[in-house]
This record gives structure tokens, sequence and C-alpha cells, in this order.
């Protein structure tokens, strides 16, 4: 199965800091990430995923690993 898309709800939670406040946000893989086709690579790969069983795991996930 192909993986969901998550979805922001841009609701600040009081105790948890979000990510853009931990890292920095001009380091190198930052700025990559930001430049990546994300949605490219899900289309290209999407013909790849098997319509039965558990959900696959997202592409950004996997490229990062």
């Amino acid at each position: 199965m192909r993986p969901k898309k998550h979805k922001t709800t841009g609701s600040n939670d009081l105790f948890r800091a979000r990510l853009d406040q931990i890292i920095n946000m001009k380091h190198e893989l930052v700025l990559l990430a930001g430049k990546v086709d994300w949605d490219w690579i899900d289309g290209e790969i999407a013909p790849l995923y098997s319509e039965n069983g558990r959900p696959g795991i997202e592409t950004r996930f996997m490229i990062g690993l």
C-alpha cells in the first residue's frame, strides 16, 4: 500500500518545540531537502507499491535512511 500523506495542522503544542526551532535551518541538508521535489519522486515510485499489505513507509524517510 502507498504511504499516507501527513497533514500539518499548524497548531502549536504548548509543551513541544517545533523542529525548525531545534535544528539549524541553514544547514546544507535542510537546504537540500527544500529543493527536492518530493511529490515528483512519490509519483515516480507509486507504481512499485502493492495494493495489499501494510501501508508503505514514506519516500522521504526511506531516502533519508
